[in-house]
């Protein structure tokens, strides 16, 4: 019995195991346009940070924060009724719960489930996002 148990619980933590983070990438708005025909990227900017936090992951409230985001953004931008709709299709589409590329958490292997952040998963974030913004630094300083 203890056997059992001890073989359930190795399987079950070797599934929601979060495994290595991925660099980040943004696929702009998905399947979405990023802009209207005379600013064809108009809102783009607004997908690349929301794709940061979907790539990052976390908790449920921190998922509603970003889409809440989302759609100030795009309503900034002064399309509020593409904003309502864009806010629509990320929370049906966003679920980490989707073995997509454009879901909540996808900087981790899937499966990865709503949850605060581990020490050493924020620990990850941190070091990728500065390596990041060191390489952006550096190019931007190159001749």
């Amino acid at each position: 019995m203890r056997l059992s148990v001890v073989l359930g619980f190795c399987l079950f933590a070797s599934f929601v195991a979060a495994g290595e983070l991925k660099p980040f990438t943004s696929d702009g708005c998905s399947a979405f346009p990023e802009g209207t025909r005379s600013q064809k990227e108009l809102w783009l900017h607004c997908c690349t940070e929301h794709d940061r936090a979907y790539w990052r992951g976390g908790t449920y409230k921190q998922r509603w924060i970003a889409d809440e985001q989302l759609r100030n953004c795009v309503a900034n931008a002064g399309e509020e009724e593409i904003a309502q709709l864009m806010l629509a299709g990320v929370r049906v589409g966003g679920s980490p719960f989707w073995p997509t590329d454009f879901r909540w958490g996808y900087g981790w292997d899937y499966p990865h489930f709503y949850g605060q952040h581990t020490p050493v998963e924020l620990a990850e974030i941190n070091a990728m996002e500065k390596a990041e913004a060191e390489a952006l630094k550096s190019n931007n300083s190159a001749p």
